[in-house]
């Protein structure tokens, strides 16, 4: 009996070995992927500072102390909408500006 594999052994390994590179390979792209997304977490989107969370009128908004953006998570936005009066929204979002400590304006150039 000899020790050399058969060529039937030979493809049999190759197929497992490239099944397992190929699976290390999604792995390795699926963390890739968990970190990138991780890396933005709390950043904003505007100019990539820090978020940081405020409250205002029972809500918890993100603001970059940078740029002064506000940011809503998922529903707060329709909550601010329904929990004032028909036609307020406009000095609802003024007032929230105003009270998170915004209130900067950029010059039209």
């Amino acid at each position: 009996m000899s020790d050399k594999p058969s060529r039937n052994e030979d493809e049999y390994f190759a197929k497992q070995e490239a099944e397992l590179l190929k699976a290390q390979k999604a792995e390795a792209e699926k963390a890739k992927d968990l970190e990138e997304r991780k890396s933005h977490f709390m950043k904003c989107p505007k100019c990539g500072a820090d978020l940081v969370v405020e409250e205002f009128h029972g809500l918890e908004v993100d603001r970059c102390p940078e740029c002064n953006g506000i940011w809503f998570d998922a529903g707060e936005a329709e909550q601010v909408i329904k929990d004032e009066p028909e036609g307020m929204l406009a000095s609802t979002i003024g007032a929230l500006v105003r009270g998170l400590g915004g209130g900067k304006t950029k010059s039209a150039e």
